[in-house]
């Protein structure tokens, strides 16, 4: 008996197998399940599909690892973590801090961006220096935040210490109450506030509520690491390739100058001026295939919107053409807001089809900026710059310095254009990203109607692929 007992133990150790680790169960099924939030520091629908950072990571992620991304968008940011808990998704990148109370929960991967987390008050209203400040005002935070455990640690010590815990509102609708006054405070990452200042530029950082914190994705507790091994070894591929950089830049690189005065101009101009040429550049956008709003940042970076605008140089209207260029397209008044706005259209067009194909979006939009503004002979220069330095000059991150040395005779010298203000371009574009994302941001949150204006009849131009841009005043350099 106990030898036939030992003969099936024996056959049946024969026949089992390990059970599948967490990484071949994703590749078994042939799709990443991620959980996400959305806001503009995470996952949201863009002019051309989605976007966000951690979209692009772990996008990136679910191609690294040969699955299909499938993603789910929680309705409310306390379901994030337990829908990971569960194992209802394999991943959460949704703008996670690792804290030891979510380590409770799930298990956090490698940190790949260092956070702040900031009170956040309105400009003249009096800045609070301490928690101690806080007390006896409106303090209101998302609920299943990591906003919530620092204030139950700052609690300990202030036991007056209170607050809301706001289950529906996103933290765009908490940063809007802070501005429109109809809360004190609220707390968020500095990710996050870099993004909203722009938008509304009435809020300000009152202090530090913790630091050191860093950005993860949060993976199911399981016996064995082997997805979250695998996206460590992913992270460390993005960022020696420059992947990461390139995606960090695309989402926070236009937001590390900030002007309030500038910011709350550009929004009252937005209300009192570009209701007259919105359809004027709606129309000449579509005729070129971009966002209008693109083109718009590029007309309010060059005058305000303002059709009578004449620079000491000569350039002249709305989208400042110079005589040159204004001929070259058939452009008779360049001060007539519709003549000059589909002009530029016209030579934006033009100079993004002189960007080589093969250079990825969003950075052709980049550089068809530059060169607009520099000309195309010295966005060559300068890609040729980053060539020479090892740089990569298919990527904006990379000639963005390289524009820079262009004012070095050192440099200069070397390249066929010679000497250039570098540092007009690297601003320009910076100015434009920025006003095209407030754009987005008003127009996504405004009703009302834009006042009907008359189109201008002329032939459509060649149609360029995706969003473009371009512009000031050395329109026949290169």
């Amino acid at each position: 008996m106990r030898v036939t007992l030992l003969l099936c133990l024996a056959i049946l150790a024969g026949t089992c197998s390990a059970p599948p680790t967490l990484l071949e169960e994703v590749q078994q099924l042939g799709k990443l399940r991620v959980i996400t939030r959305n806001n503009p520091t995470t996952y949201y629908i863009g002019a051309n599909g989605p976007e966000g950072p951690e979209y692009e990571l772990v996008r990136g992620f679910a191609h690294f690892i040969g699955v299909e991304l499938d993603l789910q968008v929680a309705e409310s940011f306390s379901r994030i973590l337990p829908t990971i808990k569960s194992g209802k998704a394999h991943v959460a990148a949704a703008g996670l801090t690792a804290t030891p109370e979510r380590s409770e929960r799930v298990t956090f991967g490698p940190s790949f961006l260092p956070v702040t987390q900031h009170l956040i008050y309105k400009l003249g209203t009096g800045r609070p220096h301490s928690m101690k400040d806080v007390l006896g005002k409106r303090l209101e935070v998302i609920d299943g935040t990591s906003y919530v455990d620092s204030l139950a640690l700052a609690q300990q010590e202030l036991p007056d210490l209170v607050w809301v815990e706001n289950p529906h509102s996103d933290i765009a609708e908490l940063l809007t109450k802070i501005a429109d006054g109809r809360i004190d405070y609220t707390i968020v990452d500095s990710t996050i506030f870099a993004i909203y200042q722009n938008y509304l530029p009435e809020i300000r950082i009152a202090f530090e509520v913790v630091t050191g914190d860093s950005l993860a994705w949060a993976f199911p507790k399981r016996a064995d690491d082997s997805l979250i091994a695998r996206a460590g070894q992913y992270l460390d591929f993005i960022r020696d390739n420059g992947e990461f950089d390139r995606i960090m830049d695309r989402y926070y690189g236009h937001t590390e100058r900030f002007d309030y005065v500038g910011t709350r101009k550009f929004i009252r101009e937005y209300t009192k001026k570009l209701p007259l040429y919105k359809s004027m550049f709606q129309d000449a956008a579509d005729r070129i295939d971009m966002d209008w709003r693109l083109l718009a940042a590029i007309g309010y970076q060059e005058s305000h919107w303002n059709p009578l605008a004449v620079s000491p140089t000569g350039v002249r209207g709305i989208m400042m053409l110079t005589q040159n260029t204004a001929n070259s397209l058939g452009i008779e008044d360049r001060v007539d807001p519709e003549q000059s706005i589909f002009g530029g259209a016209e030579y934006l067009a033009n100079i993004k089809r002189r960007i080589p194909a093969s250079i990825a979006e969003p950075d052709r939009t980049w550089f068809a900026l530059a060169a607009y503004n520099v000309g195309y002979g010295h966005l060559q220069d300068a890609r040729k710059i980053t060539r020479m330095n090892g740089g990569d000059p298919m990527r904006w991150i990379d000639v963005k310095p390289s524009l820079l040395l262009l004012t070095q005779k050192k440099w200069y010298s070397q390249v066929p254009s010679g000497y250039a203000r570098g540092w007009e371009p690297v601003q320009y574009v910076d100015n434009i990203r920025s006003y095209y994302n407030i754009l987005i941001w008003l127009t996504d949150n405004d009703d009302t109607e834009t006042p009907e204006q008359p189109k201008l009849e002329s032939k459509p131009s060649a149609t360029i692929a995706n969003a473009g841009a371009g512009m000031p005043e050395k329109r026949n350099n290169g």
